[in-house]
């Protein structure tokens, strides 16, 4: 059976930035088979018609960088900067377990497909000693909510007791980080072009992982031909500890350790200088821009203007639910605009260029363009379909406008591969409620064992 959705606006975010106020998107399968203006082609009694007039359709948004077992610590530290945040919050992280990151995750997952998203990653960097799986338990939850997903298999090997931030416990040896790495990717990696799952390699950090390890781990992905993922040049403290520590710049420390090219997309990149935008352009590195969270931790304001003028891959990134409650994709275009006109002023982004950046930037970012990002015939069917026709949304004739500087909408219809997992603003892969009981009942269970320090 084909869907078929008509009598909507179309932003395709295809390279010639095709648009149409009255079009149609038809999936059959887990593929896109028809866009354009007008009515459908070919219409056939077995098709399930969805009329989406009042409606914008779009690509799914890809959320290029988040922390998904941060869900179950959101609203603490709520006035510190990253390092003291940080630093509070990983006592509470030595805690986690598989039963903790499998809730937070699904939680997590379930609210960015409510807020548009179709393909997520997820940064995870945490592994307890006695915590159990907490990596397939994230997996797990992709697969139960029904988002493609790209978790990123992290590691911290620089404890405090070596000059890092985090505290020893919750640090591997570098051996252990690499051997454990090699088994995500051989367990969970799939690269088949219309993937659902893929696994990125991904240190945390310069000031929690040793040089060693950041160039191992590059030697490990690009042996398995898989993408590398990292913290950069998020705060000035980060600034600091590189030049102090390592005698450069954080940019510059990525450039030596062979951090920068096609297959790297690097998480924040706040604090660059006009040579280190120029290096990641010619490098072809992305950036995973989070406003919100830079905001939410006084990190600053990156130069995403001049990133993208660079040439630079950019997608956006909600990052870790305990730095930006709101944890939205959508939230994320309003939010990439606004910072990068309090910046730059009100020409420096467009509606069009956040919404871009929101899904075929972050394709790019992870390498797969030529399979979501936008809404093209033979790309993979991940379509947002936005209601831009209530009260909320009155008056604003632009749909694009509507969706990026109006509140979020309500989403009509989300397609992921082609199989409907919102609809009618509702989840309908899994029940929310029994996401939203399970995400409080493990993140008090954790809070209760950190305050107590009672065994998992």
């Amino acid at each position: 059976m084909r869907v078929v959705l008509h009598g909507c606006a179309v932003a395709t975010v295809d390279e010639a930035g095709t648009e149409h106020v009255d079009g149609h998107v038809v999936v059959e399968g887990n593929r896109i088979v028809a866009v354009g203006p007008g009515s459908p082609p070919d219409p056939d009694p077995a098709d399930r018609l969805v009329d989406a007039s009042g409606c914008l359709a779009t690509p799914g948004l890809v959320n290029t960088h988040h922390h998904l077992y941060q869900w179950a610590t959101r609203g603490h530290a709520q006035d510190s900067i990253l390092f003291d945040w940080l630093t509070s919050l990983y006592p509470v992280w030595a805690r986690i377990d598989a039963e903790v990151v499998g809730a937070a995750a699904a939680a997590g997952l379930g609210w960015l497909a409510r807020t548009g998203c179709t393909t997520s990653t997820d940064h995870h960097y945490v592994f307890p000693r006695d915590g159990d799986d907490v990596f397939a338990a994230e997996v797990e939850a992709a697969g139960r909510v029904g988002l493609r997903f790209h978790p990123c298999r992290g590691s911290m090997d620089l404890g405090r007791s070596h000059g890092g931030l985090p505290p020893d416990e919750v640090v591997e040896d570098r051996d252990t980080a690499l051997q454990a790495t090699a088994a995500a990717i051989d367990r969970f990696h799939d690269p088949a072009d219309d993937s659902m799952l893929r696994v990125a390699v991904a240190p945390c950090s310069p000031f929690s992982v040793t040089p060693e390890l950041m160039r191992e781990a590059a030697d490990l992905a690009r042996d398995r031909g898989v993408r590398l993922h990292t913290h950069l040049a998020e705060t000035v403290e980060e600034e600091e500890f590189c030049r102090e520590q390592l005698g450069c710049n954080p940019a510059e420390y990525a450039d030596r350790l062979g951090w920068l090219g096609e297959d790297v997309w690097l998480a924040h990149c706040v604090h660059l200088d006009d040579a280190a935008i120029a290096r990641l352009a010619a490098t072809g590195t992305g950036v995973a821009h989070c406003p919100t969270s830079n905001a939410r931790l006084g990190a600053g304001v990156a130069a995403l203007a001049d990133l993208l003028g660079a040439g630079v891959p950019v997608g956006l990134g909600v990052d870790g639910s305990a730095s930006n409650e709101e944890a939205s994709m959508a939230a994320e275009l309003h939010a990439a605009l606004m910072m990068a006109r309090t910046r730059g002023g009100p020409a420096a982004l467009t509606a069009r260029q956040a919404l871009a950046a929101g899904t075929i930037g972050g394709a790019r970012c992870l390498g797969r363009e030529r399979e979501i990002g936008s809404l093209e015939v033979g790309k993979l069917a991940d379509v947002a379909l936005w209601r831009v026709d209530g009260l909320a949304h009155a008056g604003i004739e632009d749909p694009v406008a509507a969706l990026v500087l109006g509140s979020r909408p309500p989403l009509q219809l989300l397609l992921v591969d082609g199989e409907v997992v919102v609809e009618d603003d509702h989840l309908v892969s899994v029940d929310e409620v029994v996401l939203a009981a399970e995400a409080q009942r493990t993140a008090r269970r954790l809070l209760s064992r950190h305050r107590t320090r009672e065994p998992r």
